[in-house]
């Protein structure tokens, strides 16, 4: 892995090279960890991957307690630590070579104001620029070690699932279920959940990204279940709708129609297309089922470090799916005080540009 890692700082510094950027500086936590290896959060403190190209030096500045899993990548060897105590721009500016840069490189979604002003300070006379297109260009085609990762995180939560539905029983509350769900993730091998759990019962399914509450389980209830787990940096994430006790009539419609644009958004996955193809074959099946007006999201988005990346699949992204994306296919319908179903897989285009379906348990109906 630490090949792998090596090549895409060096392609890092290709683009900085290429682009005359004499200091290249990455905070995001996710992205320190996708060139490094090294996986922290710093919190308040100050972290950064800082690419001196003049210097042709690559430092890593870390919070000091956490200075020996920093050691631990064998990617920079220039580890400089910040105790709590030390101001952070004056370690960063006594440590990098270079005292002056005609341009320098930033994520600008990840940079607060307050970082922005203490280097402006520090490069009065520097062009600030934003490389986070390109890094995030990097991070959207995932390789197969990556994808190996990915699959351990979905093979847990599957796992978690398909133990947690036993545990489902009239009269807990959601928020229960969300208790007995993440202490199974970690009993699983799960580093945690990649996102907060939702769970919703009832009317409540109605709300796409609802909030698990004290609401009870009942018989008849729709009963959504949207969770996933961080395993060795990489999230995972899955929807399954089920029902407790009795269906209705009405209730096996609108799951079977949710089923039914879930199998056409993925069947549609393939390289070479716009992502909105995806969205559009999914959501065809539900308009012409007359629930369009209750499918008012995308149909998905990226995954991989972090819950919600590129691409974002939606009906007007135009962008051309390429081998290597990871993302999300998760059609719904959400009728207000009936409930809600969503089922959600994890799809990969592969070497070839064909799909792989990373989830796999069981999409059908199912009471409990």
């Amino acid at each position: 892995m630490s090949t792998e890692y090596n090549n895409r700082l060096n392609n890092l510094k290709s683009y900085l090279i290429n682009n005359n950027i004499d200091i290249g500086m990455i905070m995001s936590p996710a992205n320190v960890f996708y060139y490094t290896g090294f996986n922290s959060d710093p919190h308040e403190r100050f972290m950064a991957l800082v690419i001196d190209v003049q210097s042709d030096e690559t430092h890593l500045f870390v919070p000091a307690l956490d200075v020996e899993i920093a050691q631990q990548q064998k990617v920079v060897k220039n580890i400089t630590p910040i105790s709590d105590e030390q101001n952070p721009y004056d370690v960063f500016k006594n440590t990098l070579k270079a005292k002056s840069a005609a341009k320098f490189g930033l994520e600008m979604k990840n940079v607060n104001v307050f970082t922005y002003n203490h280097l402006v300070d520090i490069y009065k006379q520097a062009n600030f620029v934003d490389i986070q297109p390109f890094v995030n260009s990097q991070r959207l085609v995932k390789s197969r070690s990556e994808i190996d990762k990915a699959q351990k995180a979905v093979d847990i939560i599957e796992e978690v699932l398909k133990d947690g539905i036993k545990k489902v029983e009239v009269g807990m509350t959601e928020s229960d279920l969300v208790g007995e769900l993440e202490l199974l993730m970690r009993r699983k091998g799960a580093d945690g959940p990649s996102f907060s759990s939702i769970v919703l019962s009832g009317e409540k399914s109605a709300l796409p990204h609802g909030s698990p509450g004290e609401r009870q389980l009942q018989n008849g209830d729709f009963l959504l279940i949207d969770f996933g787990v961080l395993k060795d940096g990489y999230c995972s994430d899955i929807t399954r709708t089920f029902i407790i006790g009795e269906a209705t009539e009405k209730q096996k419609e609108i799951y079977n129609i949710v089923l039914q644009s879930k199998t056409a958004g993925v069947e549609a996955v393939r390289s070479g297309v716009p992502l909105k193809t995806f969205d559009l074959a999914a959501r065809k099946v539900i308009e012409d089922s007359g629930y369009g007006q209750y499918f008012n999201n995308r149909v998905g988005h990226g995954i991989g470090i972090e819950i919600h990346e590129e691409p974002s699949v939606h009906s007007q992204n135009d962008e051309i799916a390429e081998k290597g994306l990871l993302f999300t296919i998760e059609p719904g319908i959400y009728i207000p005080n009936f409930g809600g179903v969503r089922i959600e897989e994890e799809v990969y285009i592969n070497e070839d540009g064909n799909v792989e379906v990373l989830t796999s348990f069981p999409d059908k109906l199912q009471i409990i």
